[in-house]
C-alpha cells in the first residue's frame, strides 16, 4: 500500500517555547508515525479515509502551533492527505491565500475589507491574545506586578512616546529609559495591540522593529529596560505554563484605578490566563479570534480540513494554549463550508 507522508514545514524558528532547555524548533516535522503519543491509545483505529492531496498554508506565528498540532491528528485519519505549513507572519498569510500560492492563509486580526473584495472566504477556527511583555530584571518590576499598567501609559510608551521613563510607567522616581520593542513583519499581532491601544494600525505603533513573535520574545528577554508584545503561545512556556524564563507578563490595570484588583490578577499561568480570555477579564483585544483566509470557498481536502478543525479539532485548542470558539460562533463557520 503506498504511504504518504506528512510534511510540515516552517520559515521560522520557535526557540522559546520552551525557554532553558533544548528546544524543538520550527522547521521540517517527520511524518506522522511510529508509537501514539503518551496518554493516546497505542493501537490506533486503522484510517479509512480515501481523501488524498495536498493542502498548503502559510501565515501568521500566533496560529502556527495550533494548525501543526491540528495538521498531525488530521493526517492520522486521512493519511492521503500532504500538509504543508510555513510561518511567516498574518500579513503574508493573506498575501499568499489571496495570490494563490497557498490554499489556506493563517491571519491573526480581522479580515480586511479588501480582503474581501479580492475573493477573500474565511472563518474564525481558535482564539487568543497579545499580551505586554518585560524583562524578568526590569528595574520596577515589584510595582508593576503589583499595581499594573493603564492602558493609556501603554499608549504613551507606543503611541505618542509622551512615556519614556520607567518611573512613569511605576509611580516611581526612577529615570531609567524605556527600550521599545515593536514587530517589523506585517502581523496580527501588531495590528491586534495597536487596535487596542487607541484604534490604530500597526505603523502608528513606535519602537525598534523585530522580525516575527519569537524574535521580539528574545530581544526582550536580552534587555533588562524593554519592553515588547507577544501571542500567547510566546510568552508561556509550553510545558510548564509558566512565563517565558527571563520575562514577565506586563498586568494590565483594565479598570484603571492604579492598582491590580483580584479580577485583574491572573497572569501568573498560562492557564490562569486562558480563563481569563474564555470569560472576557482579560480585554478582547488584545484577546482576539484567530481565522482561515482562503481565495474563495475551498474544496477537497482543503474543505475538509477545515470542516475538521471547526469540529473535532476543537477539542484540542485547550491543550495547545488556546481558546475554543464558542458554540454560536463555531455554528456560524460551519455554515459557511456547507
Amino acid at each position: 500500500m503506498r504511504k504518504y507522508w506528512l510534511l510540515l514545514t516552517a520559515v521560522a524558528l520557535m526557540p522559546l517555547l520552551l525557554a532553558g532547555c533544548p528546544q524543538k524548533q520550527a522547521g521540517t516535522t517527520p511524518p506522522v508515525t511510529g508509537p501514539a503519543p503518551k496518554g493516546e491509545p497505542s493501537t490506533p483505529t486503522p484510517p479509512t479515509s480515501t481523501l488524498s492531496g495536498t493542502i498548503r498554508i502559510s501565515g501568521a506565528f500566533a496560529l502556527y502551533p495550533m494548525v501543526v498540532k491540528w495538521a498531525e491528528l488530521f493526517r492520522r485519519e486521512n493519511p492521503g492527505v500532504r500538509i504543508d505549513i510555513s510561518a511567516g507572519g498574518a500579513g503574508k498569510g493573506a498575501t499568499d491565500a489571496l495570490g494563490g500560492l497557498v490554499d489556506i492563509g493563517m491571519v491573526s486580526r480581522a479580515i480586511h475589507e479588501d480582503e474581501i473584495k479580492k475573493g477573500g472566504w474565511w472563518v474564525p477556527v481558535c482564539k487568543d491574545a497579545v499580551f505586554p511583555t518585560m524583562n524578568g530584571k526590569n528595574p520596577v518590576a515589584a510595582e508593576i506586578l503589583k499595581n499594573g499598567v493603564k492602558k493609556d501609559t501603554l499608549a504613551g510608551i507606543w503611541l505618542t512616546q509622551t512615556v519614556t521613563k520607567w518611573g512613569q510607567v511605576a509611580g516611581t522616581s526612577n529615570g531609567k529609559p524605556i527600550h521599545v520593542f515593536t514587530r517589523a513583519d506585517a502581523c496580527g499581532a501588531a495590528e491586534t495591540w495597536a487596535k487596542y491601544l487607541g484604534k490604530k494600525k500597526q505603523e502608528d505603533l513606535h519602537g525598534t522593529g523585530v522580525q516575527n513573535d519569537p524574535g521580539v520574545a528574545e530581544a526582550v528577554r536580552r534587555n533588562a529596560l524593554s519592553i515588547g508584545y507577544n501571542n500567547l503561545n510566546y510568552a508561556y512556556d509550553a510545558q510548564t505554563g509558566q512565563p517565558i524564563a527571563g520575562i514577565r507578563i506586563v498586568p494590565i490595570d483594565k479598570n484603571g484605578n492604579g492598582k491590580l484588583d483580584p479580577e485583574e490578577s491572573f497572569y501568573g499561568t498560562k492557564d490562569d490566563v486562558l480563563k481569563a480570555i474564555g470569560d472576557g477579564r482579560y480585554p478582547s483585544p488584545p484577546a482576539r479570534d484567530l481565522n482561515f483566509l482562503c481565495k474563495g470557498k475551498p474544496s477537497g481536502a482543503t474543505l475538509e480540513f477545515v470542516k475538521w478543525c471547526l469540529t473535532t479539532g476543537q477539542a484540542e485548542c485547550g491543550a495547545a494554549g488556546y481558546i475554543s470558539l464558542p458554540e454560536a460562533k463555531a455554528a456560524d463557520a460551519l455554515r459557511k463550508v456547507q
